[in-house]
């Protein structure tokens, strides 16, 4: 189960104007952006696990981002990034992954060997996921979308104890949905086609995740996603 509902006030996201935030005084930093994916797991994992006390939440507005940001706190300047006992780690996958490590909290991966290992399996697979998804924009997105969304139909059936990828809740839906719950939105709103036709279990997946208070935190308004992605990837004003 999830972890009791923790109501959060976002923060203002921080701009070029904002000062820079004291770094290395003993407080965990998670630096995000709102309508980041990949930022969107790492919230998600702090959320589920009951965090909200232990990391704070720092906002970064990416199309005006502070020049201290890439100077003082993450060089790769991007998000997500977290401040943790006097260091700046970054990449999605590996910050879910030392959250769930080194903090309290449900844990979030299996020790069952056969789930653990379909589970690095699947995260292994994600970036293949979005690329092929992203490439299918170039085309006829429908058509060619589709091995990837039968890919995840398939994968939900490897176990049958529950609705996600391992049974239970883990990172490896963490890993996925900020990127479906895009996808869903671009195509149902440009092509007017639902990715889950025809697919009972990611169906199911969905719906099941959209029941997670932790989850339901971290969603962006879906027309703000539709308007940036038909802007920053289709080119249109």
């Amino acid at each position: 189960m999830a972890t009791p509902s923790v109501k959060e006030i976002r923060p203002t996201s921080l701009d070029s104007t904002a000062s820079l935030p004291p770094l290395f005084d003993g407080t965990t930093r998670l630096y995000i952006c709102y309508t980041c994916p990949f930022a969107q797991r790492t919230w998600l994992t702090r959320n589920y696990k009951g965090l909200q006390d232990e990391i704070k939440l720092v906002p970064i507005n990416l199309q005006d981002r502070p020049a201290w940001y890439k100077e003082k706190v993450y060089s790769g300047n991007k998000v997500p990034a977290l401040e943790h006992n006097g260091k700046v780690l970054g990449e999605s996958l590996d910050l879910i992954k030392y959250i769930d490590a080194n903090f309290e909290g449900p844990s979030l991966f299996p020790t069952d060997p056969s789930k653990k290992e379909y589970g690095e399996q699947l995260l292994t697979h994600v970036d293949t996921f979005t690329k092929d998804v992203f490439t299918s924009f170039k085309g006829d997105p429908v058509k060619e979308a589709g091995p990837a969304f039968d890919y995840l139909e398939n994968a939900l059936q490897k176990f049958d104890d529950g609705p996600f990828f391992l049974g239970q809740f883990s990172l490896v839906d963490i890993a996925y949905i900020p990127f479906v719950e895009r996808f869903q939105i671009y195509f149902q709103g440009l092509w007017k086609h639902d990715i889950t036709e025809g697919k009972p279990k990611l169906a199911a997946w969905i719906e099941e995740i959209n029941k997670i208070d932790a989850y339901k935190q971290t969603r962006a308004d879906p027309s703000e996603l539709l308007e940036s992605f038909k802007t920053r990837i289709l080119g249109q004003k």
